[in-house]
């Protein structure tokens, strides 16, 4: 027994779409429901540093999150929520110093100190390189603000998480455990040596850089393992803080983390089962009280069908009052210490991400190993590894390649109410705002912050101070990167597929496609090119990657151009490749837009014999629209096979050469 029983972790529910205004009533009714923090969705213009009117933006407003453009907008988000007591995490990365900045102004005006304010900025950009895709800046610009908001917050808001190093969306992206924990921790250690380096923090306060460094984790479904895995973040994370940086103080060493559970698990056929898993992944990082997460976040169980309703995130937020309120998990000390079982696995781990860590310090550190494309092609691997385990059947998932038959389900009888849909006249209605804001707003003032931010930016002195004089002066998110991305320049990272190895087995069906591709290369006069293109601004390439890399399997010619294209950019390298086919990938929520700008745009070049496939979290009425308007295949996340799929693609060539 427990000598008193354990506080409950932070419960928030991640929300935001639409328009700051409807953010904020979804998130005063969250809190109504006993929901203790705030974990709030951007849209990927906001997320990539773009205002509304940007031609990347367009589609994407208030599609995954809330667009927010300036201060205007940080004040609407945040209405009568009281800063000083709450505590936000923010899924901001590239631009984690102009949304600090934009909230730390709005507080003040509430009234509250920097140093009552609680909360994160997410802000770890590495991984945004290896599986996110919503960075703005090239590395070291990037680490250049990262360690500039660290160094400002532990002097200035002393309770502030200012990073939370992510190893969430590398499970996403594929990572195994060990991969999880080794490339979280050669993050850290490339953001601490460059916060230690940079000489902005006095050595005797680095206990108080680290203390406030924190974590967010991925529980998958496999929550023995996941406990295992987290108890050996616990014993990393302390050894390298001991050992390499000096931290005496116990009580910094230990490690803060958040978790989201795996969304990557969640499927589109029998959804129902969606709630199993995550209350399974939510044990994961709650049952073992030395390794238990700070804050928690589910998603929806409807979330590979779309965006989730307020009653959804209701369901989740439930799940996690049940276990701390009703059950006695948090009556006991940990329940794992002692079992050998539990020790021989976190040692398992512990050894084989040590061994991963070297591997990437010899390679010259996490930084180095992104722009190599290690880490990439790693991830891309590891993710076609486990599509091949599916595919064989090899890894079971319920109501996907094994127990099909089903009942139907009362959940998902009407698909159009299942899911929340954003209102079309949102982005419209963000343009005709951000024209307001900049038409009132003192331009003279506005140019001055601009300025003495591009001065700035030259130098070495820390970012944050102007940036707060460029959000009091009514900048907007896209001038303040702009800015920056005229000092930096771009970036485009490797996207990891040409150095990755396919599948090793899948025999027949694979032999027999690429018998296919060939016949069909034949017929036609030469190699099969299929372009795989990612428009607007959704980074969650993993799919795309997947279906580039099976493609090439089977015999095709790939082109990828990895993330974040225009439609127009996508038109133009299939008509400079001469390509047979164009496969389309999109989870954002904007093909509705996207989509048709490309057919069009083929059609318009000439291309009426480019067929257009299409994969995403599609509703069903929106398939069916896609289809109507000349796409000739739409694919889901219930679409697991592949090779099928790569079967298809020919087939649809086929019949658009009239073969």
């Amino acid at each position: 027994m427990a000598t008193e029983k354990d506080r409950p972790w932070v419960m928030r529910t991640y929300a935001g779409h639409s328009s700051a205004a409807e953010s904020n009533a979804l998130f005063r009714r969250n809190l109504a429901k006993g929901q203790t923090g705030l974990s709030v969705a951007f849209d990927l213009p906001t997320q990539t540093g773009y205002d509304a009117d940007h031609p990347l933006a367009k589609g994407e407003v208030g599609k995954v999150g809330v667009p927010i453009a300036h201060l205007g907008d940080v004040r609407a988000l945040f209405d009568q929520i009281p800063l000083a007591q709450m505590n936000t995490s923010m899924t901001i990365n590239a631009p984690a110093m102009w949304l600090l900045a934009l909230y730390q102004v709005a507080a003040q005006e509430q009234g509250a100190l920097p140093d009552e304010l609680t909360g994160t900025t997410q802000n770890d950009i590495v991984k945004e390189y290896l599986s996110r895709g919503t960075y703005a800046f090239p590395p070291d610009a990037s680490l250049r603000l990262t360690t500039d908001v660290i160094a400002y917050t532990v002097a200035n808001i002393p309770k502030w998480n200012p990073i939370n190093i992510c190893s969430y969306h590398l499970q996403e992206a594929g990572a195994t455990p060990v991969q999880e924990l080794a490339f979280a921790l050669s993050t850290a250690i490339a953001v601490l040596d460059r916060v230690r380096d940079a000489g902005q923090v006095p050595p005797e306060r680095f206990g108080d850089v680290v203390q406030r460094i924190s974590f967010f984790v991925n529980a998958g479904v496999r929550f023995i393992e996941e406990t295992c895995k987290m108890r050996a973040f616990v014993r990393l994370w302390d050894d390298l803080t001991l050992n390499r940086y000096g931290v005496t103080d116990a009580k910094a060493r230990r490690l803060r983390y958040g978790v989201q559970v795996n969304s990557l698990g969640l499927t589109e056929a029998q959804p129902e089962n969606n709630v199993q898993r995550i209350v399974l992944e939510m044990l994961g990082v709650t049952l073992s009280k030395n390794a238990r997460a700070r804050a928690v976040q589910l998603p929806a169980w409807n979330e590979a069908l779309g965006l989730p309703r307020p009653w959804d995130q209701q369901w989740s937020l439930r799940m996690q009052q049940v276990l701390a309120y009703e059950s006695d998990l948090l009556d006991y000390d940990d329940i794992f210490d002692g079992s050998h079982v539990i020790e021989a696995k976190v040692s398992e781990l512990v050894d084989g991400a040590r061994e991963e860590i070297d591997r990437v310090q010899a390679m010259g550190g996490a930084v180095a190993a992104v722009e190599s494309g290690y880490l990439k092609q790693a991830l891309v691997a590891s993710h076609a590894e486990r599509w091949q385990r599916i595919e064989s059947g090899e890894q079971v998932v319920v109501g996907v390649n094994k127990f099909e038959n089903t009942e139907p389900s009362p959940l998902t009888a009407d698909l159009n109410t299942a899911i929340q849909t954003v209102d079309p006249a949102a982005e419209s209605a963000a343009l005709a705002s951000l024209r307001e804001w900049r038409a009132s707003r003192d331009g003279a003032a506005v140019e001055a912050a601009l300025g003495k931010l591009r001065a700035v930016a030259k130098t070495t002195d820390n970012l944050m101070p102007v940036t707060l004089e460029c959000a009091r002066a009514g900048v907007t998110t896209g001038e303040w990167a702009g800015v920056l991305r005229e000092m930096y320049g771009e970036y485009r990272a490797p996207t990891g597929v040409t150095g990755s190895v396919g599948v090793s087995g899948g025999g027949e069906a694979i032999a027999a496609v690429r018998e296919k591709v060939a016949a069909t290369s034949e017929e036609l006069g030469g190699r099969l090119r299929f372009l795989v293109g990612k428009p607007g601004l959704d980074g969650h390439s993993n799919g795309a990657e997947q279906v580039a890399v099976r493609a090439r399997d089977v015999g095709f010619e790939v082109i990828y151009q990895g993330i974040r294209l225009t439609p127009e950019q996508i038109v133009a390298a299939a008509v400079a490749e001469d390509v047979h086919c164009v496969g389309l990938s999109i989870l954002s929520g904007s093909h509705m837009e996207l989509v048709p700008a490309v057919v069009s745009g083929l059609r318009a070049a000439g291309l009426d014999d480019v067929p257009v496939v299409v994969g995403g979290i599609v509703p069903d009425a929106d398939a069916r629209e896609l289809r109507s308007a000349g796409v000739a295949a739409v694919y889901t996340p219930k679409d697991y096979d592949l090779t099928g799929m790569m079967s298809d693609v020919v087939d649809v060539i086929r019949h658009a050469h009239k073969l």
